[in-house]
């Protein structure tokens, strides 16, 4: 083992320590237990490691492209963590998405393989553990209110709505979906769940309901920039999420250039389907047709298992290797689904206990439209998330670091990029999932003007409803899930297209370069075969890989 695999695996090994729930979800570490020290003790430990180990990268010497690679991606984690702990985000990050502590473990926690009573012991200690896990939270958030350092009053109370149906409903527990490995678990989990687990929830929302929510900032003052140091707080975001360094008024000026352009291709195609070019009546029909909504939650989910079964058989054509991992469609958990996106992604388990999920929202599902459900799907799936995931799962030659660490304009750039991909590989049933692309496509240029008004220009949460309504046509009940998702996950919604856009310029690049000797399938291997990167590596790599390939 040389000196670089080993520094990138006791790396990884810290960041299990800090989130043992991660290799646990994954598969790797199914007998960890622990669910994480949230207090501002620990992170100032984890402060002081992290330091410790960029000292130690910047004094390594790789050999050759791959280690070079490797110390620049633990470089890239450590600092991406270094500012995530240096915002503070625990202390005002309450909502029912699963970024916030709370409803992460309730999203988190049903996803961890139990296969044997050893596994299973290691789960009856997290759910022990969550007390003291909630109860650090909420001395966090009581840190935050001293502060100043508040959370927004709409979102809090989306939490406590979400705890409450949680609460509500212990006969559908989500903490009750895996299989018991035997009667002494199911029994021991049955009395912690009662005794022990939801008495803690409930403690938790109380604890918003009487403490949290009346200090809460309104809907006119949801962004970062209301907050103490909430700029330079949001500039590191911004750069955790897109690993770049364009300032929040460039990626404004950019979504705004690409809403601008995305005009045309609504023309011509809206000029097929409803004999109109004109971008509001375009965006009118989306909205309006009663044909383009769903009948039924099983009609939606069926669509996007025979749209991703459409991938599957076109892939070979465009990539070199595919993973054998399935991919399995299903609901949003009803608990979940109020508040959550319209669709996401869980990749499979690394021990083959589970496979990878795309979960679909299903949630007032007569007022969500069909034609974005093949581009979600593509994204979601294949050629998308799970096609990458699951390939960096495979990278067995790589230090565990490569294989599972994430960068998010990496990992959703592709995401987006696949949208794209999927219309050149013919996937497309019609010129209405084409609607739904450029839909997509209009929501995440939007992204990059929503999330730079709210938390760098003060916009309050109506102005970036308004803008969305005007400049794409999504449908209202997803216009308003997604801005309280910018709202309490900022910058996370830069990621895609910055991605994207990076992703698209290195093939063109490559594509001009090496002229005839370009192939696709050995590029998209190339972006796939390193695991996640951030955007300046995948370029180097990139760059390298057309230099290798390049006539003499």
């Amino acid at each position: 083992m040389t000196a670089v695999t080993a520094l990138a695996d006791e790396f990884i090994e810290f960041l299990f320590d800090v989130d043992p729930l991660w290799p646990s979800v994954l598969g790797m570490r199914p007998a960890r237990t622990g669910l994480g020290d949230v207090s501002e003790e620990a992170e100032r430990e984890q402060r002081a490691t992290l330091e410790r180990f960029l000292e130690r990268a910047r004094a390594v010497d790789p050999r050759g492209q791959q280690e070079r690679t490797t110390v620049d991606v633990l470089v890239s984690h450590a600092k991406a963590r270094l500012d995530e702990i240096d915002t503070r985000l625990v202390e005002f990050t309450v909502s029912d998405l699963f970024i916030a502590p709370a409803a992460g473990l309730l999203t988190m926690l049903p996803m961890i393989g139990i296969s044997d009573s050893e596994q299973g012991r290691a789960h009856l200690e997290r759910l022990a553990a969550i007390p003291e896990y909630l109860d650090r939270i909420a001395d966090r958030h009581r840190a935050g209110v001293a502060a100043g350092r508040l959370p927004v009053e709409h979102l809090v109370r989306a939490a406590s709505a979400h705890l409450g149906r949680y609460l509500a409903e212990p006969a559908d527990d989500p903490l009750l979906r895996q299989q018991p490995p035997d009667e002494e678990f199911a029994q021991r989990r049955a009395e912690l769940l009662r005794e022990v687990v939801r008495p803690a929830f409930a403690r938790y929302r109380d604890v918003l309901d009487n403490e949290i929510v009346q200090h809460g900032r309104p809907q006119e003052r949801p962004g970062m920039c209301h907050l103490p140091d909430g700029d330079r707080g949001y500039a590191a975001l911004v750069r955790v999420h897109t690993t770049t360094q364009r300032s929040p008024e460039e990626l404004h000026a950019t979504g705004l250039e690409l809403i601008e352009a995305l005009a045309q291709e609504y023309a011509e195609i809206g000029e097929r389907v409803f004999g109109t070019s004109e971008l509001s009546e375009v965006f009118t029909r989306l909205r309006t047709d009663r044909a383009l909504r769903w009948n039924s939650a099983e009609e939606l989910l069926e669509t996007a298992r025979s749209a991703i079964a459409r991938a599957e058989q076109a892939a070979p054509r465009w990539f070199g290797h595919i993973p054998p991992q399935p991919c399995v469609v299903e609901p949003v958990p009803a608990a979940e689904a109020p508040g959550a996106p319209a669709a996401y992604y869980l990749w499979p388990s690394a021990d083959g206990s589970r496979p990878g999920t795309y979960f679909a929202n299903t949630h007032e599902v007569t007022q969500r439209f069909r034609h974005t459900a093949e581009v979600t799907a593509f994204h979601e799936a294949v050629p998308g998330h799970h096609l990458q995931l699951s390939t960096a799962l495979g990278l067995a030659d790589l230090p565990l670091l490569r294989r599972v660490g994430n960068f998010n304009a990496y990992a959703e750039g592709w995401g987006l990029y696949s949208e794209r991909l999927a219309q050149e590989m013919g996937l497309y049933s019609d010129d209405v999932a084409l609607l739904g692309m450029l839909s997509m496509d209009s929501m995440r240029a939007g992204r990059l003007v929503v999330d730079t008004g709210l938390h760098a220009k003060g916009w309050s949460r109506q102005q970036a409803i308004d803008f969305l309504d005007r400049n794409t046509p999504m449908p209202s009940v997803e216009i308003v899930a997604e801005v309280d998702r910018y709202i309490g996950y900022p910058g996370q919604a830069l990621s895609y297209m910055v991605g994207r856009l990076e992703i698209q310029r290195l093939r063109a690049e490559a594509e001009r370069a090496l002229e005839e000797r370009f192939d696709i399938r050995a590029f998209h291997d190339l972006v796939l075969g390193g695991g996640a990167l951030p955007l300046s590596v995948l370029a180097d790599v990139v760059s390298a890989w057309v230099g290798a390939t390049a006539p003499r």
